[in-house]
């Protein structure tokens, strides 16, 4: 059993693969949280509640029992004003304008399976005995307010998953002012803090730093998770590597603004919590009304990082990504953005075609530009109609000529954006989110339209959809160019405002939701300037996301190496550029180029028909290799050996399930001088396997391979890589 009960104890105890999360309902109805970790067989839960008098300024919600403050108290949802000082996981307003609520424990319900979240996206199961759940009903007596706190427990995987629901079963309005996902409260504070943080171009850089007294968090306020903070933390023990250690990971399935923390108090104990951002947020609850918060997806793991990264990359490869493309093999594409930009036709874009079709590429993505008169980023965001200039017969004329040549075709759209220049803003200005006699800031000459006004989403189901009814159509890849300013709908009531950036994601989250069930063959990329959005929200309805708009195998490497910490290479998308670089203005050989871009789902970006015949040459074989590489790499075991935020060198290697083929990947940016005979050790592989590797005539064991090493060769130069690839021979 994944979750049992023990009525002597009044004891939780959540067992999820080799993990333990033990809770307990503590005199009248108090939740405590009481150990996560490794799994332990028999849990005496009797002695692992230590409590103990403090001075008065923690004080007793129980005048006779001096030892009992929740100030103190490990608590597994805490309010504030109750005698808990600390950061809570949730607060509401009751009409009367206080703010005190008091939860406690009433029921719970133990069954197999894992629910789906009311308009919300979540990971799944397959099968009722892949996991079990526990809901726990806390009451407010006072106001009548219920929470249900959901907890999974997978069976055969470290993960648990926490939500909570707010159901209002009394007779007054009730506003959510506050309502986290989850909160834990761990009795240490010696922990350093793993986030990924950075900017457009410069994505999921890894960042870890030391705990301290106060409060240590990241977060989001622009109306997406951002490219400056990706919406997961860690907790890492001090002796936490690649390869060992305890390492504890909250990641949201959530796309918009977030907050994830973690405070350690006056008494060297961390709480950590994850959820909505409370800035700018509430949600008014009316009689019998309900409020759904996102999930989160808690990853324990002994092991290290990279343990706690295969666990995530596993989830959300298969109990999270979902429909046909989920297990499928992704295809090799070209992209005309960085190629024409703007500036096309027909002629030009059949010409990119057919030297794609030469070279092995197997889909065609029109960027921007085909639509409304969309000569520049000036104009025509929502007028989703063909510029008849630029394709005098249509979209299906195009896709008709792309597919003759033997290439699928693929189209960009940027759905929830609307240019104050278009046809569609002209005849429903106050479709944009924005506040009444208020600057509508522009970002990219745009504006976001209200994706909390069911008119608005309808509009968009209806015409992304009918183009994609009108052409045989594949693929799209799915944008998103600026963040929400001035936020408010006038849809909503005066009480409701605060609640429209979060009204915006469910009423996308029901766009992607229609779009993609209606069109299940296509295969759908997110993107957000690349990788505004790159979070488990999306990745529910579209199985990858464009990973950044910067295509420098440099840049790459860090963007790519930290964009793995959580999610799974086959999310990735990757293409090979043109150099120098539009982004960094640097050169790199068509080489490393390739071999990063391999490292996620393969493509280029850059004009086709301007390749020399060597050149075409050298991208047959990359593409001929990525072909036969492809399973591996975007369903194999992922290994991290060498850390571009480290040094001058990067590598990683995919491991296929039954360790019988790996593929190595080393890179070195800048050459070095006399440089020292250096072996790179691999991971993932069998000891008493015997494998082949591509440039040896010898084979080599697996224990051998691991322990001591295969030689870096002699690269020349700066911007070099190196790829490796193992087969068992036993």
């Amino acid at each position: 059993m994944s979750i049992i009960f023990d009525e002597s104890t009044h004891s939780f105890h959540l067992q999820a693969g080799n993990t333990s999360y033990i809770l307990q309902v503590y005199k009248e109805g108090y939740l405590a949280h009481l150990y996560w970790g490794r799994k332990i067989r028999k849990p005496a839960v009797d002695e692992m509640l230590v409590l103990r008098s403090r001075c008065s300024f923690s004080p007793n919600p129980d005048p006779m029992d001096t030892m009992f403050s929740l100030d103190t108290f490990p608590q597994e949802y805490p309010a504030y004003g109750n005698t808990d000082f600390r950061t809570p996981a949730y607060s509401l307003q009751l009409e009367n304008g206080s703010t005190i609520t008091d939860l406690r424990y009433e029921s719970h319900e133990i069954f197999k399976g894992k629910p789906m979240l009311s308009g919300l996206p979540a990971t799944y199961v397959e099968s009722e005995d892949e996991a079990q759940t526990l809901e726990l009903v806390m009451r407010d007596s006072l106001t009548r307010l219920k929470v249900v706190l959901s907890y999974t427990a997978f069976e055969n995987q470290d993960v648990i998953t926490r939500s909570a629901r707010f159901i209002n079963e009394g007779n007054t309005k009730l506003k959510l002012l506050r309502a986290l996902s989850m909160s834990v409260d761990f009795g240490e504070n010696d922990y350093d803090f793993m986030n990924l943080s950075g900017a457009w171009t410069r994505e999921r850089h890894i960042e870890r730093n030391p705990l301290s007294t106060g409060n240590k968090s990241i977060e989001s306020r622009r109306g997406a998770s951002s490219h400056q903070h990706n919406p997961f933390i860690a907790l890492l023990s001090k002796d936490a590597t690649e390869d060992h250690g305890e390492v504890y990971g909250f990641s949201l399935v959530y796309s918009g603004n977030f907050l994830a923390q973690a405070e350690i108090d006056q008494y060297q104990t961390t709480r950590v919590s994850i959820g909505i951002n409370p800035f700018d947020f509430s949600w008014l609850l009316e009689p019998k009304e309900e409020f759904q918060t996102p999930e989160v997806v808690m990853v324990y793991s002994s092991g290290g990082i990279g343990e706690m990264s295969r666990t995530y990359h596993k989830l959300y490869r298969t109990r999270l990504c979902r429909g046909e493309f989920r297990d499928t093999v992704r295809p090799v594409l070209v992209n005309n953005w960085e190629a024409t930009y703007f500036d096309f036709n027909a002629e030009k874009i059949e010409a990119i075609a057919k030297v794609g079709k030469e070279l092995g590429i197997e889909l065609f993505v029109l960027d921007d530009g085909w639509f409304g008169k969309r000569d520049n980023d000036k104009s025509s965001l929502g007028d989703w109609g063909v510029d008849t200039k630029k394709l005098p017969n249509g979209i299906n004329d195009l896709a008709t000529r792309v597919n003759n040549i033997g290439l699928e075709f693929g189209l960009w759209f940027e759905p929830e954006m609307v240019s104050p220049d278009s046809d569609l803003y002209r005849a429903h200005p106050d479709w944009c989110i924005h506040v009444p006699n208020r600057t509508r800031s522009e970002g990219r000459n745009q504006l976001v339209l209200d994706l909390s006004r069911e008119e608005v989403c309808n509009y968009i189901i209806s015409t992304v959809g009918s183009i994609l009814k009108s052409a045989p159509i594949s693929y799209v890849k799915w944008d998103m160019n600026r963040n929400m300013t001035e936020i408010g709908s006038p849809s909503l009531i005066a009480e409701r405002q605060r609640e429209t950036a979060h009204r915006y994601m469910l009423g996308l989250y029901k766009v992607m939701d229609s779009i993609t069930k209606a069109f299940p063959k296509v295969l759908f990329e997110s993107c957000s300037g690349g990788g505004g959005r790159f979070d488990p929200g999306l990745l529910f309805y579209m199985p990858q996301t464009w990973t950044s708009d910067n295509t420098d195998a440099v840049e790459r490497l860090k963007i790519q190496y930290g964009t793995s910490i959580v999610y799974p290479v086959s999310t990735m998308g990757a293409h090979v550029s043109a150099v120098p670089n539009h982004q960094v203005n640097r050169n790199t050989s068509l080489k490393m180029r390739g071999d990063v871009a391999m490292c996620g789902n393969f493509g280029y970006e850059l004009d086709l028909t301007r390749f020399s015949e060597e050149e075409k040459e050298a991208v047959k074989l990359q593409i001929a290799e990525y072909k036969q590489l492809r399973q591996l790499i975007q369903y194999g075991e992922m290994y991290r050996l060498l850390s571009p935020f480290e040094g001058n060198e990067s590598s990683w290697m995919f491991v296929s399930e039954d360790k019988t083929e790996a593929l190595v990947t080393y890179f070195r940016v800048l050459a070095v001088p006399n440089a020292p005979i250096r072996k790179l050790k691999l991971k993932g592989l069998k000891r008493d396997m015997e494998y082949s590797i591509t440039q040896k005539k010898n084979s080599f064991g697996g224990d051998e391979l691991m322990y001591c090493g295969i030689e870096i060769p002699d690269l020349i130069g700066d911007y070099q890589s190196m790829v490796w690839v193992i087969k068992c021979i036993n």
